[in-house]
């Protein structure tokens, strides 16, 4: 059986621009940009999609990166022909053959003795073998997938090294931890967004993998570096490639040969081989101090040496987020991804000239408890900034305003529902439940307020007028959403529920400390209290 090479097969679904859906090999990329782009991958599952997109800017920064910004612009304006990239990429076909008998993609250099067990369990959210004993696999069901074909395979492997969490003991997760949060620049262009343009505009600049240096930045060209006498990997530098193929788990896939007609579980497709199950043990490469150039890092204290790599939280992605995945945070604990940095600072001015400079930001990523899975977080953002880079400073620190007074109002909110709805005293969880959803719903349904104002701030309207409506616009939010949480009609404690919501309408508009305490997080000045104005008025009036 003629070996599967992930350079050479047309093993990634995609949508065509006008065609729609059909299969690609890596260097058909750049295949009819001018009339027929291609615009999407196409994976069943959202994970695999965004693994693809990591697998393809990291295929480019091994074979093809560019050398320098004028290299980088050069081929934003004139892509590459597909043959340019087969070229490129033809060292590379060997190193990427996902069965055989030689070195196996993404797999330990050598063959595994150890139990197999199904493909199945590839799949990161996949139920353990423990929750399929207790039969409590209540959301993700067993039994969805006994075979995979080729391609579904490669990615999943794929995707589970690159967001590998801990898998018990000697199980190593991923380069930047388990479920890294991933950021990528999606570029403002005139026309249908190719998928080029989106890879294109997040590689990082540098030169491409010397053949002597290959097996360094592939680790399965080589015998495993195993870590059970707690052996580390470091980087080799800054730009170290192996960020990108950093392989946490020893792991072979088992295939046997499909029978006439037989589809994949996952893709629906037709292949010759499949696998059914695979073998691991424990041990593998243990990676640490890597800084991944696609995912946002923070730091405990501001003069922390050391950058963490930044993970998906409970209750997703939202505008919340916004200035540490985007700029510096003005308390210098968190800064964004390599890759949009370098694209805000060096790439987009070559992109658009417009003021103000708009693109978004895609951000993905698991939710990981541990071994467990909670959700794939996936979510694109509109990004608005000034074209004078003088003003940026003032914008984001704008911003921040915004989002520090978004979330004191929704503490209010909170506040005001707890004592709406329990006695004082009752011990009462804030992190789940009705307060769990209610502090989704908040944040998502005032994320088009924020944005509508981000724009304003980046057009250099007054910072102040941004605030006054922004928070105007928190205001009726607030207030429905605690009425519907702590509704009076078919509550027995209706005094309690009004005197409970006066607060937060005061606060919201200024008046008591809490409402003093809230102006100011906006950088607003408080309007002046009744009792004084009056005073004043009596004093006019003598």
């Amino acid at each position: 059986m003629e070996s599967f090479s992930l350079i050479d097969r047309p093993w990634i679904p995609v949508r065509r621009h006008v065609s729609g859906s059909g299969w690609i090999r890596p260097a058909q990329l750049v295949e009819t940009l001018e009339d027929d782009p291609v615009v999407a991958i196409d994976w069943p599952r959202a994970d695999f999609s965004a693994a693809t997109l990591e697998w393809l800017i990291g295929l480019l920064a091994t074979a093809y990166p560019p050398r320098s910004a004028g290299d980088w612009r050069r081929l934003w304006n004139t892509p590459p022909t597909v043959g340019d990239l087969d070229e490129a990429l033809r060292q590379l076909s060997p190193a990427f053959v996902l069965d055989g008998d030689g070195p196996r993609f993404m797999q330990d250099f050598e063959d595994i003795e150890a139990r197999s067990v199904g493909v199945a369990s590839l799949l990161i959210e996949a139920p353990g073998e423990q929750t399929q004993k207790r039969n409590t696999d209540l959301m993700v069901k067993r039994g969805r997938v006994s075979m995979l074909g080729r391609p579904a395979a490669a990615i999943a492997l794929y995707t589970l090294q690159t967001y590998a969490p801990a898998g018990g003991a000697g199980n190593r997760t991923g380069l930047r931890g388990g479920g890294p949060l991933t950021t990528l620049a999606i570029p403002p262009i005139s026309g249908p967004l190719s998928l080029w343009h989106i890879v294109w505009a997040n590689v990082p600049a540098g030169n491409p993998v010397a053949p002597e240096h290959l097996a360094h930045v592939l680790p399965w060209l080589a015998p495993t570096r195993a870590s059970d006498k707690g052996q580390v990997i470091h980087p080799a530098g800054p730009g170290d490639q192996l960020a990108f193929w950093g392989m946490p788990r020893r792991i072979r896939l088992d295939f046997e040969a499909g029978e006439a007609g037989r589809l994949c579980d996952l893709t629906g497709q037709v292949d010759t081989s499949f696998v059914t199950s695979w073998r691991q043990r424990p041990y593998g490469a243990n990676y640490q101090k890597f800084r991944h150039f696609l995912t946002p890092h923070y730091r405990a204290k501001p003069k922390d040496v050391e950058w963490l790599p930044m993970h998906p939280q409970p209750n997703g992605i939202g505008y919340r987020h916004f200035p540490g995945l985007v700029f510096d945070a003005p308390d210098e604990k968190q800064r964004p991804a390599g890759a949009v940095e370098l694209f805000r600072e060096e790439r987009l001015s070559d992109c658009t000239g417009a003021e103000p400079r708009h693109w978004r930001i895609l951000v993905s990523g698991y939710d990981m408890d541990n071994m467990k899975a909670r959700s794939f977080v996936e979510v694109e953002m509109p990004v608005f900034e000034p074209a004078d880079p003088k003003r940026r400073k003032i914008h984001v620190d704008s911003i921040t305003r915004l989002i520090a007074g978004a979330r004191d109002v929704e503490a209010l909110l909170r506040r005001a529902v707890r004592k709406a709805l329990f006695s004082d005293g009752a011990e009462v969880r804030t992190d789940t439940g009705l307060f769990s959803s209610l502090r989704a719903r908040y944040w998502s349904e005032t994320e088009p307020a924020f944005f509508a104002q981000l724009e304003r701030l980046a057009r250099g309207e007054d910072s102040d007028a941004a605030s006054h409506a922004f928070l105007a616009a928190l205001l009726p939010v607030s207030m429905r959403l605690f009425e519907e949480a702590a509704p009076i009609l078919e509550n027995d404690r209706p005094e309690r529920i009004a005197a409970a919501a006066r607060s937060p309408r005061a606060s919201l508009n200024g008046y008591g400390q809490s409402g003093a305490a809230l102006f100011a997080a906006f950088g607003l000045s408080a309007p002046e209290p009744a009792s004084r104005r009056k005073g004043a008025a009596r004093t006019v009036a003598a």
